[in-house]
C-alpha cells in the first residue's frame, strides 16, 4: 500500500525542502498526546507537561481531534512561513469548508468519508456521519466537532489562540533548539537535488519514499497505509519538511484541494531491547497475516472499535474480533473500555521489543 503523488511535468524548482514552525509544533502536539509513540520524547512531554497552565490543558485536551490519531491537513503547510504568525495568518485565508473537511480527519475512515459524501457544513447525512465518527472517539471530541459544525469562525478563532498560547508557553524555546538542525537539513536535501536530482534527494528522505520514472511518468510513491494518489502538478508542487518531534511518523497530506507535504524525520532511532525468542515468533506469527498487519498499523495510531476497523477494511465485525484475539493473546494489544465502546490500541512498548524497523514501518 502507497501514497503516491503524481509529478510528471512538474518543474524541479516546485519541489521545495524547508521547515516549517507550524508542521513542527503540530509535531509536538502529537508527542504531547501520544507519548507512547515517541519513548525517545519521554522526558520532554513530561517536562513540558507540567509547564502547561490548566486551562491550556483542557483546551488542547478538547482539540486533540486534530493532531492524535491523523493530523489536519492545514496544521502542515504547502507553502511554509518564516514565522508561526505567518503560518496562522495563511490558515485564516483558509475557507469554512477546507477547514472543517481537514479537522475532521481522525482516522483512516473518516478520510474516506471525507471524500465520499457532500459537505458536513451543509449535507444532513455527511454532518450526522461526522458526529458517529467523533463521537467513536470520545465525548471531548464529540463536543469539539459539535461545536466545529455549529460555529466554524468560532472555533477556528479558538484553535488559533491555542497555538499562539502554546508558542508562548513551550514552542517557542523548542523550536529555536530544533531550527539549525531543520535548517540543515533542509539545505542538504536542496543540495542534493541540486547537484544530484529529485531520486538522490528522496532517497535521503526516507527508504520508505521512492522516485518512479517510467515511459515519461514521474511519481513520488510513499509507503503508507492506505492507496492513494494524488497530483503535485496540480497542486502547484510538493514540499518536504523536516522534523525532530515527529520521528518515527512519515506525515503525508495529499487530500484534494491541498498542496502535497510530506513531513519526514531526521532523528534516528535508539536500539531495539532484546526480547526471547519464544516471544519474537509469537508476535511475528501473529502479524505475519496481511489482515491482522492491517489492523495493526491502524490501531497504532490510536485506538478503535470493532465496528470501526471492519468499515475501515471492509470486513465483517466479526472477522475483525477474531484477528484481534489473535493480536491479544500475543500480547500486543491494548483495550480499553469507553461508554457502550471497547477501543483497541497497538502497545507499541511491546511492539517496539520486535526493532525499530517494525516500529516505524506501523507508526509510517
Amino acid at each position: 500500500m502507497s501514497v503516491t503523488i503524481d509529478i510528471t511535468g512538474l518543474p524541479e524548482e516546485r519541489v521545495l525542502f524547508t521547515p516549517s514552525p507550524l508542521a513542527e509544533l503540530n509535531a509536538m502536539l502529537h508527542v504531547l498526546a501520544e507519548p507512547a509513540h515517541h519513548p525517545a520524547l519521554h522526558g520532554w512531554a513530561a517536562g513540558t507537561t507540567t509547564r502547561i497552565p490548566p486551562e491550556l490543558a483542557e483546551r488542547l485536551s478538547e482539540a486533540d481531534f486534530l493532531w492524535r490519531s491523523s493530523r489536519a491537513d492545514f496544521l502542515a503547510p504547502g507553502l511554509p512561513g518564516g514565522t508561526l504568525a505567518e503560518e496562522l495568518d495563511a490558515i485564516d485565508r483558509i475557507d469554512d469548508e477546507l477547514y472543517v473537511r481537514g479537522a475532521l480527519i481522525t482516522t483512516c475512515g473518516s478520510a474516506r468519508f471525507s471524500r465520499r459524501l457532500g459537505s458536513p457544513l451543509t449535507d444532513p447525512a455527511a454532518n450526522e456521519r461526522a458526529r458517529d465518527l467523533a463521537t467513536a472517539r470520545g465525548p471531548r471530541q464529540a463536543a469539539f466537532a459539535d461545536r466545529l459544525l455549529a460555529d466554524p469562525p468560532a472555533v477556528r478563532a479558538l484553535v488559533r489562540r491555542m497555538l499562539e498560547d502554546c508558542h508562548a508557553v513551550f514552542f517557542a524555546d523548542a523550536w529555536q533548539r530544533v531550527l539549525p538542525d531543520l535548517a540543515a537539513d533542509a539545505r542538504r536535501k536542496a543540495d542534493l537535488h541540486a547537484r544530484h536530482g529529485l531520486a538522490e534527494a528522496i532517497a535521503a528522505v526516507s527508504p520508505a519514499v521512492a522516485l518512479e520514472e517510467d515511459g515519461g511518468r514521474r511519481r513520488i510513491v510513499i509507503d503508507k497505509l492506505q492507496d492513494s494518489t494524488t497530483s503535485g502538478t496540480d497542486g502547484g508542487g510538493v514540499t518536504f519538511i523536516p522534523t525532530v518531534f515527529g520521528r518515527p511518523h512519515l506525515l503525508v497530506v495529499h487530500a484534494r484541494g491541498w498542496r502535497p507535504v510530506l513531513q519526514y524525520p531526521v532523528a534516528e532511532a535508539g536500539p531495539a531491547e532484546p526480547v526471547s525468542l519464544a516471544l519474537v515468533q509469537q508476535r511475528l506469527e501473529a502479524l505475519a497475516h496481511p489482515i491482522r498487519l492491517r489492523l495493526a498499523r491502524t490501531i497504532a495510531r490510536g485506538p478503535h472499535t470493532t465496528g470501526e476497523l471492519a468499515a475501515a477494511w471492509q470486513l465483517s465485525a466479526p472477522e475483525v474480533s477474531r484477528h484481534l484475539a489473535v493480536l491479544r493473546k500475543a500480547g500486543l494489544l491494548i483495550t480499553e473500555r469507553r461508554g457502550r465502546y471497547m477501543l483497541y490500541q497497538l502497545d507499541l512498548s511491546g511492539s517496539a521489543r520486535l526493532g525499530s524497523d517494525f516500529l516505524e514501518a506501523v507508526l509510517r
